[in-house]
């Protein structure tokens, strides 16, 4: 079966998901945002194998979400976020919120972030629109960007109406 090459895409989601939409590249971001910056740590915290997760690595590395850097104590490198990296951080911290709702266990989630300053639970705040009052996929119309060709302003046109 050949796979769809989301790269070549104009959809920015599918050009990222060409990054972050291979099952292990999440997680490994999850540990960075954890605060997980050697080798061995990840792929302990990970249970990952070392080949796997030096590919993911230096893809991560690749794409700009992670960065090399020599390691304080000697050893293999560190890798720590990048500013695109850490941008991702919201993102991941939405999908944190949906799956803790959605597929935690009975007993909750087996893990809280908490602000360090005041110890209180990092939670994603709902999605609102200009006056504060959450949006639904049904309070939002597509509109063609800067950078959309004809076939989607075709589709889109001016975006008052919601399409199918």
């Amino acid at each position: 079966m050949v796979q769809t090459d989301f790269t070549r895409m104009r959809c920015p989601v599918a050009r990222s998901m060409s990054v972050l939409g291979e099952r292990w590249a999440l997680l490994v971001l999850r540990e960075a945002f954890y605060g997980t910056t050697r080798f061995d740590a990840f792929a302990r915290n990970l249970g990952i194998a070392p080949n796997i997760l030096s590919a993911r690595l230096s893809r991560l590395v690749e794409h700009g979400l992670l960065q090399r850097a020599p390691a304080e104590s000697g050893g293999r490198q560190a890798y720590h976020l990048t500013e695109k990296g850490r941008d991702f951080f919201p993102a991941y911290i939405a999908l944190k919120r949906w799956a803790d709702r959605w597929m935690a266990d009975p007993d909750g989630p087996p893990i809280l972030l908490v602000e360090a300053a005041t110890g209180a639970e990092v939670v994603s705040p709902p999605l609102t629109g200009r006056s504060g009052a959450p949006l639904a996929p049904e309070d939002v119309r597509v509109r063609p960007g800067p950078g959309a060709g004809a076939t989607l302003h075709a589709r889109f046109g001016s975006g008052d109406r919601p399409h199918e």
